[in-house]
Order: structure tokens, then sequence, then C-alpha cells
């Protein structure tokens, strides 16, 4: 529906948007799209809606949509509520065992419910799971190194219940999906150590991809995809220009680890990743279904 005042498209518009996401619908019926939903567009409800609506339109067309979730922030703002403290390495938040219990609350609890909430209202049926529900997702613990500035000697860091996935059995998303229904997966998974372990979002979407030989991969973001040095957004890439962008400087920061686990996915069976801006309403859509495109499209090569 057009918002008061604003004109609505023409009857030829609409039928021309429909023709031209026609061959997309047709061939990817019965494939999935493991899509990873978190940044500023959690807090947002009007994002919140329009994402759930994209959702439950591609499970209309016959596409089988996966999402997970991030919740970073909410993380911090509850754990700011409790009173308990956070300490960080090297940017990275140490997960002690009262945290790791705030984290599953907020992920496996809170968000994921409310996720599951506007879906529900976009028409769709979702069922909300973690990593640790039918044995989703083993993790093992995160190993990370650092130089000490003095010695430059590499020291070895504990970051605590930070996890990665070590092992995805898919077969309780196979039943969910095979049941007309969509999951939507906190980003929590179980050791064999029988501890309960914080994944990255990015990182959990890129294994779940890979395990379910996706379609596509789609990591949501606060940025248009990936840019070159004027600021143009780059529409294609594969591993190798990715690593000559990161050899050159016009890729850095938190955009090296999204592009990694794209790289993961793609080379372990997911057919193609993208990156793009989750704060542009449907850009997942537009991304999809249209020739032009809204992000940076990862392929294997």
């Amino acid at each position: 529906m057009p918002e008061p005042g604003e004109k609505a498209p023409d009857p030829g518009t609409k039928a021309a948007v429909l023709i031209e996401a026609l061959p997309y619908f047709q061939r990817y019926a019965g494939r999935t799209f493991v899509v990873k939903y978190g940044g500023h567009a959690m807090g947002d409800p009007a994002a919140a809606r329009d994402f759930a609506e994209d959702i439950v339109l591609l499970k209309a067309v016959g596409i089988n949509p996966v999402v997970v979730h991030g919740g970073g922030p909410q993380i911090g703002a509850m754990l700011k509520k409790l009173g308990v403290e956070s300490t960080f390495i090297d940017g990275l938040r140490v997960t002690d065992k009262a945290t790791a219990e705030v984290a599953e609350m907020v992920l496996s609890g809170a968000i994921n419910k409310e996720l599951v909430g506007w879906i529900a209202a976009a028409g769709g049926k979702a069922i909300g799971i973690s990593g640790k529900d039918g044995g989703l997702v083993t993790a093992t613990k995160v190993q990370r190194t650092t130089k000490d500035p003095g010695s430059n000697i590499e020291q070895a860091i504990d970051l605590g219940f930070v996890g990665e996935p070590s092992r995805v059995d898919t077969s309780v998303i196979d039943t969910i999906v095979a049941a007309g229904m969509i999951p939507v997966i906190a980003p929590i998974g179980a050791g064999e150590d029988g501890h309960t372990y914080n994944i990255n979002a990015d990182t959990m979407a890129g294994a779940i991809a890979a395990a379910l030989g996706a379609a596509r991969l789609f990591l949501l973001t606060d940025v248009p995809g990936v840019l070159d040095k004027d600021k143009n957004l780059l529409s294609d890439l594969t591993p190798a220009d990715i690593a000559q962008l990161q050899d050159n400087g016009t890729i850095s920061g938190g955009m090296i680890p999204k592009l990694e686990t794209c790289i993961h996915a793609v080379e372990a069976g997911c057919e193609a990743a993208v990156v793009l801006d989750g704060r542009v309403p449907h850009a997942m859509l537009l991304e999809f279904f249209t020739a032009r495109g809204a992000g940076t499209l990862i392929r294997a090569g």
C-alpha cells in the first residue's frame, strides 16, 4: 500500500516488475536462501516489518528462507542493565559464564521470538530455534593469539565461551522446512565439552549455508556492499579479487571477516554469497529479483 499522498505505481510498472522477477522465481523454486539479519535494522520496527515481508514473499514463491540473526547491541544493553561488566581484548568481548548466560537469554529468547512474531504478522509461519536444538551446530572454542608489544611474542587469548561451528547437522532445519515453516536461528551452539558457546552470526550463517548447499547466503550489513577506492559499488567478486583488494588496502576492518565468511561458504558448497545494505527497504529482493542487483555478489570463481 502506498503511503498517504504517495502515488501508486501504474499497473504497467507492476506488471513489468513481475515479468522481470519471473525467471528468478522459476530458477530458484525449491532452493534455499540463508539470510543473516542483524545490525541497526534489528532495532527499527519499520525495517523489521520490511524484512519479515521479504522472507514471507520468498517462501510464498517457492524458495526456502532460513534466517540466522545476530544481537550484539542487545546483548550489550542487557549486560549493562544487569550490571554485568564486559571485558574486551583486542576489540573482542570476553564471554565468561555470566555473559554467556545473558547472551543465550537475549539471542534465543527476546530477539529470536520477536523475529518469529514479525514473520507471523507478515503472514508467515516461523519456528525459532538455536544451534543447540536438534544438534544443529556443534561448536568448538575460538582460539585467538596476540603479540605482546614489548617482546613481540605470540600469546594465546582466552575469550571464554566464544565458539565457532565445527559440525552442522541440518536435520532439524530439513524437518522445519518440510513442514512448510521458516527456521529462525539464534547463533548459540553446544560444544562436545557440554558448554554453551556464543557464535558470531555471520560465521554461523556461512556454516549453515554451506551445509545446506544454499543457492544464496545473504549478509545484511550497514553498508551498500564492497566499495572500491572511489566508493563505487563492486557488484561481482571472486576470492582472488577479494585477496587483491585486501592486499592493496581497498577493503579493511570489519568487512574482511564478512568476506572471509562468504569465501568459506562458497568454497564449501553455497552457490553464491551477497553482502548488501540491510537498511535499504527490500534490498534483498532488489538484489535477487532484478537484473540491476543491490549489493556485492561473491562466487567461488
